[in-house]
């Protein structure tokens, strides 16, 4: 039985495989919906993988990460791009509802500090990543991994001023329903 795999949000990244899923029409979208209008068009625990890149920051996301949930397997993955509060990208374009530190996730995993604020639970993150934009910004090589090392140094960079002389770019998470 092949997976099933969810592409929410792809715009004109069409994945070969996935149903790929977006408010406008584009070619390629085999879903045109709008995502805050829940219920979602699909079963309980129909989606293996669910990828939403770029997405989360337009929408109130709560309620759409309380549907992906919904829709993705018992040990199904979702993995999530979002650009991190530093990032150039978090202000600058006008479609942006919210941003987000790697904190943010924590608060939708089982048995998290402030978990009871919601109705739903991932089991686990299996993956954070704090991303910088690299190129010309050589730097970003040296910052990148450093700040990556351990949990507590995520919360160092983020609560000093190393996060406003280095910004970064993006945030990945990948959680395990």
């Amino acid at each position: 039985m092949s997976s099933r795999k969810l592409n929410v949000g792809c715009g004109k990244d069409i994945k070969e495989g996935w149903i790929n899923l977006d408010l406008v029409a584009l070619p390629g979208v085999d879903v045109v919906c709008d995502i805050e209008r829940t219920p979602l068009p699909f079963a309980n625990e129909q989606f293996d993988e669910i990828l939403c890149k770029d997405v989360l920051e337009h929408v109130e996301y709560i309620p759409v990460l309380s549907e992906l949930h919904r829709i993705l397997k018992v040990g199904g993955r979702l993995k999530i791009r979002v650009p991190h509060f530093t990032s150039r990208a978090s202000f600058a374009d006008p479609t942006h509802k919210k941003i987000f530190t790697f904190r943010t996730f924590q608060f939708f995993v089982k048995n998290s500090e402030k978990g009871y604020y919601f109705n739903y639970h991932f089991e686990k993150i299996s993956c954070i990543k704090i991303a910088f934009r690299k190129g010309v910004l050589c730097y970003n090589y040296l910052v990148e991994p450093v700040v990556n090392l351990c949990i507590k140094m995520m919360a160092f960079y983020e609560a000093t001023a190393f996060s406003r002389i280095f910004p970064a770019d993006n945030i990945y998470v990948e959680f395990v329903k």
